[in-house]
């Protein structure tokens, strides 16, 4: 949508759409009706009142779409309240059932946050459990995939920048594959927690006016059935703790994708990944020959926007003046924000991944540069022979030389005072397979 005031509604709104479900402002209004729709049915339970077609109730969500939730929208302008607009619309629907003797019990002993702290986080709950989790492990499983494709294929390392012991295509991205998994699966473990318990959180009005219930047992209940954790103890509104400790997760699992595609960018600019050609793509208005890694760029920058919102919103969340002040009410509409950039991330992220092709004889001409790297191998066989001081030797041997080479390395080994089957075993050690493991 070309008018539209943020890219992830505008320029990409078609990677972003299948978000609508869980963020929109028409999703908020139908996760609000479902908690008010189920709210009765269980208050109507709990309390004994006759259940004769509350079964009917359930069309009221089924038959839900936008033009409804204008309606309710179109209500708010009259009350400047949108709960209590919802509520509206739920009693007008009881009247069409013929359920009108039970509208008073709609909404019944709660507050507007009630309903907000438990459709949020349900809606939150939903949108991880269909579009996140699932998006993020096809990622997880894309460098899985090239994690075994590179397995074994060595590689000169950097550490600070610099040349050092060689490692494994294969291997490198294995371990941003843990470093995700790990995340995801925390992530997967955290509770989410609803707000249920009336004005202040004391269940003061069902108390009052049915003081034979148990209501806290109805509010455990409810919010279990609905797939979540009620919060025990709380103001007028959810203390936000287990959010934040989702957003924090998602941080930090956007700031591991972040290393990875700078990790990738820089592969490819020492050209040890080439970038598959695109008929018709551009990479430059000005040099015709550049290809460049857009894609991971933009990861990259989408990922950042997120972090910048996530950690907004866990910083920000749980704290409310005394029993509640209005912040959280705007801050929370921004959940789906930061979902939105994560989602252009990750299709970006495949997308280069996909375009990526290994250069293995860059990769070989690296590591041919640096015979210096297997200095760390034969001064801990020397170690091994009781060779003195083998650090200190291979030290002044490589330690800003230039000129090492397999010739310069082989002269040393030559000039060692060890045996014959030793300095062949050192002889056998190059850049090429000083690899480990992996």
């Amino acid at each position: 949508m070309l008018t539209a005031v943020t890219p992830i509604d505008g320029r990409y709104s078609s990677k972003t759409s299948i978000l609508s479900d869980y963020f929109s402002e028409a999703a908020l209004i139908k996760y609000r009706v479902f908690i008010e729709v189920e709210y009765l049915k269980a208050f109507a339970e709990y309390s004994g009142l006759p259940q004769t077609s509350f079964s009917d109730l359930d069309k009221i969500i089924d038959r839900f779409d936008t033009a409804e939730a204008q309606k309710i929208k179109d209500t708010e302008k009259v009350t400047n309240h949108d709960v209590k607009a919802v509520e509206y619309y739920v009693k007008d629907h009881l009247r069409e059932l013929g359920l009108d003797k039970y509208e008073e019990f709609v909404h019944f002993g709660l507050t507007s946050q009630d309903i907000n702290n438990t459709a949020v986080p349900l809606s939150l709950k939903h949108a991880l459990e269909q579009v996140y989790f699932p998006n993020l492990q096809k990622v997880i499983d894309t460098l899985i995939t090239l994690s075994e494709k590179y397995k074994g294929i060595p590689m000169l390392a950097r550490t600070h920048g610099q040349p050092a012991s060689p490692t494994t295509v294969g291997k490198e991205i294995a371990v941003f594959v843990e470093r995700l998994q790990d995340q995801l699966d925390l992530l997967k473990s955290l509770p989410i927690k609803a707000k249920f318990g009336g004005a202040t959180g004391n269940f003061n009005a069902h108390k009052v006016s049915y003081p034979d219930v148990d209501w806290i047992s109805f509010g455990n209940k409810f919010v279990d059935d609905l797939g979540m954790i009620r919060s025990q103890h709380t103001t007028q509104i959810a203390h936000y703790d287990h959010l934040a400790a989702i957003f924090d997760n998602c941080s930090r699992i956007n700031t591991i994708l972040i290393d990875f595609a700078r990790d990738i960018w820089t592969y490819i600019s020492q050209e040890y990944f080439k970038q598959k050609v695109i008929a018709n793509e551009v990479g430059s208005s000005a040099m015709p020959h550049k290809v460049n890694p857009i894609d991971f760029e933009n990861a990259e920058g989408n990922l950042g926007m997120a972090n910048a919102i996530l950690n907004h919103l866990s910083a920000k969340l749980p704290i409310s003046r005394l029993q509640r002040d209005l912040t959280d009410s705007t801050v929370l509409r921004n959940i789906g924000v930061p979902f939105g950039h994560i989602q252009i991330a990750f299709l970006s992220l495949e997308k280069g991944i996909s375009k990526l092709s290994l250069n293995e004889n860059q990769l070989k001409k690296d590591l041919e540069l640096n015979w210096a790297v297997v200095a760390e191998a034969i001064q801990n066989i020397l170690r091994r022979e009781g060779v003195e001081k083998p650090y200190e030797k291979l030290k002044a041997l490589t330690r800003g030389n230039e000129t090492i080479t397999e010739q310069s390395i082989v002269t040393f080994i030559d000039g060692l005072d060890v045996s014959v089957e030793v300095k062949n075993e050192l002889k056998n050690i190059s850049p090429h397979n000083y690899i480990g493991y992996y």
